[in-house]
């Protein structure tokens, strides 16, 4: 396995091993002895999938304390460009954002700590996503930026995403007050 910082440190990409042979394929998605021995040691509460069609964004969304969640999410099939927005207000990398390609094909993950907002644009049909959170959903305490905001200036890449109605009325960031410290 092969853990590498992202643009925002605190925010990891996961490699995992991957065997392959004429049966098909194997890797480890989690393993808690081995997620320790990179220093990651976190529990998990729920689990998450979602399946979306091509040209789909999800997010920016975020349980608040005391029900924050830290996710490790991977793609299962299709492809995802993978967004993570620092939301710590003492982070020194307050309102930037880091991105990732995962694809079922490399079987990467994205640890994105507890005091990120997240979201992701479906990149391929049918596109089946998959993430392990720290704590269970909380609905007093979600919260969400909108995906597009002009201060974040995330390059999504793709003209005319699919956005639920949610994600279009979601506060601007120069409005968000947020509940996370560094």
């Amino acid at each position: 396995m092969q853990i590498i910082k992202a643009d925002i440190p605190d925010v990891l990409i996961i490699k995992p091993d991957f065997y392959r042979d004429s049966r098909g394929y194997f890797f480890e998605s989690y393993n808690k002895e081995t997620f320790a021995s990179f220093g990651l040691s976190m529990e998990f509460e729920q689990d998450n999938e979602s399946k979306s069609k091509k040209g789909v964004v999800r997010g920016l969304h975020f349980q608040a304390p005391p029900f924050g969640q830290g996710k490790l999410v991977r793609v299962v099939r299709g492809a995802v460009l993978d967004v993570a927005v620092d939301i710590r207000k003492n982070s020194p990398w307050y309102g930037k954002h880091t991105t990732v390609i995962l694809t079922s094909e490399n079987k990467w993950m994205y640890w994105i700590p507890e005091g990120f907002a997240h979201g992701f644009l479906t990149l391929k049909e049918g596109t089946l996503f998959s993430y392990k959170c720290t704590r269970t959903y909380n609905k007093e305490c979600e919260g969400s930026i909108r995906w597009n905001d002009p201060d974040l200036k995330i390059d999504w890449g793709y003209p005319g995403p699919v956005v639920s109605v949610r994600d279009n009325l979601a506060p601007f960031f120069r409005d968000f007050k947020s509940p996370f410290s560094y």
